[in-house]
């Protein structure tokens, strides 16, 4: 544009016949032109002062969110910290309230302890007291008979002085040998149950045994992940097979390498491990294939439970028993009592059988016989209607075993009378083989859920203030209102939590049952 306006006023001022106006045009043109180029480099100006300005506020909008983000950091990470430390010390203030928590059960026990031992001192003062104030005042009515009886020997003679005599002492004799045959009594009492507490620390003290413990699933590693698609088969039918054959089931999740058996029958679950194994190992996997492989199992488990039998056999040095009781007898192998696998404690209860038997004088053979043989009727068919114990016995009788045997067998959980001495060898060795340390084990919440229910029976009866379950559920005691129950009322209550925890509770061994009532006067004198 500016060049166009400076070529006309070229080709006007090259004119030359111009009028006397043509000066002030061209100055007029000019001007035009320097206004239109001062407007154009004004614009352009304005134009790269605009393209700056933007440059500008981008950039500072950008450190500025940048700022923005690194203080939002900051402020996230000084969260987190206190947040952590918060939970550290909510986790400390936990610990402490635990601990303060056993602390303060603890001190409850003791003072339970010795709210039971001040009882009994009192109990004792009161008899003792009783007793004293018996024999004041027998001092009191003999000293009234002395003296009537010296006013009345001036008028007898020799002859009925000596039958007064003689009557008396008779009856003072009697009185001492009542004394003297009482306190015979109660000391061999005494030394019969020490020398029955030494033979039975003697016999356990000669046995060690591990504690046992019982599962209701089996873990069975795989060669790697595809195998368990092979398990499971097109549309499920070779877990189906499986499952239907064995009748245990298999759980099969993400676990790398591995799948579980779940069966509460150990025997079914040991037969379905071999079978899955071997199929694992063959990797023939299919409907006819597991049948073959559960047969096969299951002829093997027969082997394995006629081998557990003879080794227990062997191990005690038992001669003379029927195949058919040994068979019967390894299959006590694969089954459990409260943890404890019931031929271990079989095998247990023999060698305590035999020990008590040698202690006391009794042929240990014969005792350690139906020891092993107490608890077969555990593994007989479930269709045989009857206890365990009665099942056993028949068995046994059956096969030829004497009648000392199947008495101890029958009778040892006392359903029958015991016939003999050997049948009370096979309760005791029993007991101590299922109360011992370590034999029978539980979980933590079921330990928990037992004293638990073992305390809620007790406060739903009327007339209890405080139940306390201790010793690790063997005892409870229990506190009663003194106001509402008596002590007769005491004694009715411990019989019927004692039928109570009996109808409702499972538990093993025996629970004793202690009822507390207290009732204390308090005065002050100023």
């Amino acid at each position: 544009m500016i060049s166009a306006f400076a070529a006309q006023i070229t080709a006007l001022t090259a004119e030359p016949d111009r009028t006397d106006w043509s000066f002030p045009v061209a100055l007029l043109v000019g001007g035009g032109i320097g206004f239109l180029v001062v407007w154009s480099l004004t614009r352009h100006t304005r134009r790269v002062a605009h393209e700056q300005a933007a440059e500008l506020t981008e950039v500072a909008r950008r450190e500025a969110a940048v700022a923005a983000e690194e203080m939002k950091q900051k402020a996230e990470a000084d969260i987190q910290a206190k947040r952590a430390e918060a939970n550290r010390e909510f986790d400390r203030h936990e610990i402490e309230a635990d601990v303060r928590l056993r602390e303060i059960r603890a001190h409850e026990e003791s003072l339970a302890l010795l709210d039971y031992q001040f009882e009994q001192k009192q109990e004792r003062l009161n008899r003792e007291n009783a007793a004293v104030r018996q024999a004041r005042d027998a001092i009191r009515a003999l000293s009234k008979s002395v003296r009537k009886r010296l006013e009345g020997v001036s008028q007898m003679d020799a002859e009925e002085i000596r039958r007064a005599l003689r009557e008396e002492v008779q009856l003072e004799c009697q009185d001492e040998l009542r004394t003297l045959r009482r306190d015979m009594m109660e000391k061999s009492e005494q030394e019969l149950q020490t020398d029955a507490r030494r033979i039975l620390v003697a016999t356990m003290q000669r046995l060690s045994s591990k504690a046992e413990n019982d599962m209701t699933s089996t873990q069975v590693a795989l060669p790697g992940e595809d195998m368990k698609g092979r398990i499971i088969g097109r549309e499920g039918r070779n877990i189906k097979a499986f499952e239907s054959a064995t009748g245990v089931t298999i759980l099969i999740d993400e676990s790398p390498g591995m799948v579980l058996l779940s069966s509460f029958d150990p025997v079914r679950r040991e037969v379905a491990r071999v079978a899955l194994e071997a199929l694992v190992k063959d990797g023939r996997i299919h409907p006819a294939s597991i049948e073959e492989f559960v047969k096969r199992a299951q002829d093997e488990m027969d082997l394995t439970v006629t081998q557990a039998g003879n080794d227990a056999v062997a191990k005690l040095n038992i001669n003379g028993l029927h195949p058919e009781i040994i068979k019967l007898l390894g299959g006590l192998k694969f089954r459990f009592s409260y943890n404890q696998n019931v031929l271990d404690h079989s095998v247990e209860t023999a060698f305590l059988a035999s020990m008590l038997a040698s202690e006391v004088g009794l042929d240990p053979n014969v005792a350690k016989r139906a020891g092993l043989l107490h608890d077969i009727g555990k593994a007989a068919n479930a269709e045989l209607e009857g206890s365990h114990a009665h099942i056993g016995a028949e068995f046994i009788k059956r096969y030829g075993e004497t009648p000392i045997v199947v008495n101890a067998v029958a009778a040892h959980h006392e359903e029958v009378k015991p016939e003999t001495v050997y049948a009370g060898l096979v309760i005791l060795a029993d007991t101590i083989s299922a109360v011992r340390p370590g034999a029978r084990a539980e979980s933590s919440a079921v330990y928990a859920q037992r004293l638990e229910r073992l305390e809620k029976l007790a406060l739903g009866l009327e007339g209890v203030q405080q139940a306390f379950a201790i010793q690790a559920g063997r005892e409870i005691r229990v506190v009663v209102a003194p106001q509402t129950v008596t002590d007769d009322g005491a004694r009715e209550l411990a019989k019927q939590l004692r039928a109570k925890i009996e109808a409702e509770l499972q538990y093993p061994s025996s629970i004793k049952i202690t009822v507390i009532r207290e009732q204390r006067f308090t005065e002050t004198a100023t």
